[in-house]
């Protein structure tokens, strides 16, 4: 006969478990469930226009850079709406904020499907995005609140599969439906997932935080908007106009560095009280801090690939966007059944193990890249793409992991906001890096007299040998991140009263 099963209590001894606690774990477990599947379905979203771009442009009659518009102003809206997601998730319970989110998302996706004109579309996007903006720190905070530390690592490596697959995996989600529909089954195909995800939320999803009536600081969510908007705005800026950097990119950044530095003295001063819109007292704790900024090289690694690779393939190699979709999604899927396996490595041997070898691999990975050629086949660029997407995998859910393991649980909602700010804010960054030297080093070698795919070549090598040299800084880094003193996982309820 087995035995009951059983539960670990605070000295560390263990007791039969209680109807009770198992029928806490079923509810736990259902509710981040349903934010992992919700989550897939609204990030699957975010990247499938780019491959778009094309067919809008001629359906509607408007320019790259308008079209673009499609993109960016999604991109504007995470960046504006994240910052405040740890103010919402502590002023309002898990259940409202699942089902306002998802009824955006739905709604936006409504809205984009039967969209007449141009115009529509974009305010379609702009809604869809402030659905997605709440659910990504919604799921990291609820699962880091619910999931015990022994088994953190494993739903990390699920939270990886969700927030770096899907968008790898977008673009040729994009590519097959594109090559026999029109633009509008984007949406379609979107819509019953959207649906489906708000009908289970409604019967299933559970509160499971208590809110606590804090008021908000309007002064706060204006400076976050300006700041983080216009960081974001100026950055993708550059890639919308080839790597030229003017007024356009100018303006934005100056006025969302200003605005970035009144933000931060106003959430040291109001946080004294606890009534900061981001609590920046994540950062006191090393190894957050560590952890995120080894995060922000892997999403300025990650986002920066997803644009260069498709340009080599689509324009160097001669790839149709359906082929190119194709080539990726090895890459995506390796990422994808790797990330589970790596939560239990880390469950049992903490950070280093994994993030160590996974940084290096990275770097590797970036280094082969800037020695592809005109004539390089396609079977070498996929297991290059595959080992680069699994370094990725031994990162994300550890650095992700370890990150949040080390914050009081009354911070967990203000570090999960952070670290999705900061990841959206290096996307654009290694974006607008990547892009403005691929098209500054073509464009030289063009007025030389090199042909255009030589000089694409020339400017893709510039720009992976730059993204090479941050990756090895995410080796220093990660040899500094420890394995999260789980011991002390009881005593890290409250903010330490030195902060």
């Amino acid at each position: 006969m087995s035995s009951p099963a059983q539960t670990p209590v605070a000295d560390g001894e263990l007791h039969a478990a209680s109807p009770a606690d198992a029928g806490h774990a079923a509810r736990n477990s259902l509710v981040i469930n349903l934010l992992l599947v919700s989550t897939f379905v609204v990030i699957l979203n975010e990247t499938v226009m780019g491959v778009a771009t094309p067919r809008l442009m001629t359906d509607f009659g408007i320019s790259a850079s308008a079209a673009q518009w499609l993109t960016s102003a999604f991109l504007l809206t995470m960046a504006v709406v994240i910052p405040l997601s740890g103010f919402l998730m502590q002023r309002f319970h898990t259940r409202h904020l699942y089902l306002a989110a998802m009824s955006l998302f739905f709604a936006g996706t409504l809205v984009a499907a039967l969209a007449p004109g141009f115009e529509v579309l974009l305010v379609a996007r702009i809604i869809q995005a402030g659905g997605t903006a709440i659910m990504v720190p919604l799921l990291m905070t609820t699962a880091m609140t619910l999931e015990p530390p022994a088994t953190r690592g494993r739903r990390m490596g699920s939270i990886t599969v969700v927030i770096a697959v899907a968008p790898a995996i977008g673009p040729t989600i994009a590519g097959l439906i594109l090559s026999q529909f029109s633009w509008r089954f984007l949406f379609f195909v979107m819509l019953p997932l959207a649906l489906a995800a708000l009908i289970l939320g409604a019967l299933w999803m559970k509160n499971v935080t208590e809110p606590v009536a804090t008021p908000v600081d309007v002064f706060s969510v204006v400076l976050s908007a300006l700041a983080f908007g216009g960081i974001v705005f100026g950055l993708s800026h550059i890639g919308e106009s080839g790597g030229s950097v003017g007024a356009g990119v100018i303006i934005p950044l100056a006025v969302g560095v200003l605005a970035l530095a009144v933000f931060i003295l106003r959430q040291v001063r109001l946080q004294r009280k606890d009534l900061a819109l981001l609590d920046l007292r994540t950062f006191k704790t090393p190894v957050f801090t560590l952890s995120v900024i080894a995060l922000g090289i892997n999403a300025m690694v990650l986002f920066g690939s997803l644009i260069l690779l498709p340009i080599y393939m689509q324009s160097v190699l001669g790839m149709s966007v359906l082929q190119s979709g194709l080539l990726l999604l090895p890459g995506g899927l390796a990422m994808g059944l790797s990330s589970p396996i790596i939560g239990r490595i880390y469950d049992r041997f903490g950070p280093k193990p994994l993030a160590i070898p996974g940084t290096i691999l990275i770097t590797l990975a970036i280094a082969a890249l800037s020695l592809l050629t005109v004539q390089s086949p396609w079977w070498v660029l996929l297991p290059i793409h595959v080992t680069l997407n699994i370094g990725l995998a031994m990162t994300f859910t550890p650095l992700f992991s370890t990150a949040m393991s080390e914050l009081p649980t009354k911070l967990y909602s203000h570090g999960s906001a952070a670290v999705s700010t900061l990841q959206q804010v290096a996307g654009a960054i290694g974006t607008a890096v990547f892009v403005s030297t691929l098209s500054a080093v073509s464009a030289n070698e063009m007025a030389a007299g090199t042909p255009a795919p030589q000089a694409m070549v020339a400017g893709m090598h510039t720009a992976f040998i730059i993204a090479a040299v941050i990756s090895v800084a995410g080796i220093v880094i990660a040899s500094f991140v420890r394995r999260p003193a789980e011991s002390a996982e009881g005593n890290r309820s409250e903010v330490p009263a030195h902060l």
